[in-house]
């Protein structure tokens, strides 16, 4: 498998051209981020379709009916029964008010706080009333019109709680949304980045033109990319060709120094990931594991499906101590990007193992 979408550079000017760049590099300094949308977004508060938001409202609803049928029940037999029918009527209306609510968040949204509350506590009252009526239909007991309306009212009430819940639970997200934007803005143009690579391509005009070629044109697709305006989720495939383009740059930079192997499973492409997820970390691997090594390193990016989820690793060689610490910020925001979009559902790992470092990301497929 080739090591890379381009081969390096193979006369000797363009052999000689690695250690000028590297001697002529820039300091990495980043800009200053400019324009941070606003940080309240109603959209947030009613993205109920994560697993994890599902579970919690659960189990905060099962233990509050558990609690209350104790204190109704005289004995543990009744208190078992009483759950049980308990549990009929609130998984029901739970399920039903938050499948309604996945469904008509962007609606919900557009709507005023006031409307907002109506709506939802309508919904309740009317999802509660529907597993009411499930459960007359396996209960030996005759339906009554106010038992149905306390059902109700106290559906209603289980609403306005979970959509108070939810409410705070954006609030404190804000700061972690903010800090994950405003990271993602200072790594989306890097200065010493973007002169090495013109240095690159000057140098390529007099010995490759049609490689400088190339390289102008990975740069100007890497930055188009980079200044969009970022969206709420891209597929794997479109951030593996990114991390591509960004990665022939640095071949033509490092040459045989840089040694990269793609082992991509096809039905992993359609994955949904934050936008700028993957070409931080093969940055960091080039940074941190090829850069200051004479030797330079290797680089390996893998894609794999296990049922549900999707399986990405990137590993690189790193030796001791040549390997120049960073400040983990890309990690820490690639961790935080990932639990906003995704939540319990995904996870992520980055250790080192011996002379390799390795960061290894679980996603639903």
């Amino acid at each position: 498998m080739p090591t890379s979408p381009r081969s390096p550079v193979a006369d000797t000017g363009a052999a000689d051209l690695g250690a000028g760049l590297n001697s002529s590099s820039f300091p990495a300094t980043e800009p200053e981020p400019q324009g941070l949308p606003p940080l309240f977004d109603p959209k947030r508060v009613f993205d109920v379709c994560h697993v994890g938001v599902v579970l919690r409202a659960l189990l905060a609803t099962q233990a509050g009916l558990a609690l209350g049928m104790g204190l109704a029940a005289a004995n543990p037999g009744q208190w078992a029964l009483l759950t049980a029918s308990g549990t009929v009527v609130s998984l029901t209306a739970l399920l039903l008010w938050l499948i309604s609510v996945c469904a008509l968040q962007r609606l919900l949204a557009r709507l005023g706080r006031t409307w907002q509350w109506l709506a939802l506590m309508g919904l309740g009252a009317l999802s509660a009333g529907l597993g009411w009526q499930l459960l007359m239909l396996v209960s030996p007991e005759s339906d009554n019109l106010f038992r149905q309306s306390i059902v109700m009212l106290t559906g209603a009430a289980m609403a306005a709680s979970l959509f108070y819940w939810l409410r705070q639970r954006e609030r404190m997200q804000r700061p972690a949304h903010a800090t994950a934007r405003l990271v993602e803005l200072q790594s989306r143009i890097r200065p010493h980045f973007l002169f090495n690579t013109l240095n690159t391509a000057i140098a390529l005009v007099r010995v490759d033109p049609h490689r400088a070629e190339e390289v102008l044109e990975d740069l100007a697709e890497v930055f188009r990319v980079a200044l969009m305006e970022g969206g709420e989720a891209v597929s794997l495939e479109q951030e593996i060709e990114l991390a591509r383009r960004y990665l022939a740059i640095e071949q033509i930079r490092f040459g045989e120094r840089l040694r990269v192997r793609w082992e991509l499973d096809p039905a992993a492409n359609q994955a949904r990931v934050p936008p700028l997820l993957l070409q931080p970390l093969v940055e960091n691997a080039v940074r941190h594991g090829v850069e200051p090594n004479e030797g330079g390193g290797d680089l390996l990016v893998r894609t794999q499906v296990r049922g549900s989820e999707v399986d990405l690793t990137i590993t690189n060689t790193v030796s001791g101590l040549a390997s120049t610490p960073g400040h983990g910020m890309a990690l820490r925001n690639v961790r935080e990007r990932l639990r906003l979009m995704h939540d319990v559902t995904a996870r992520f790992e980055a250790r080192r193992e011996g002379d390799e470092f390795r960061v290894h990301l679980v996603i639903p497929r």
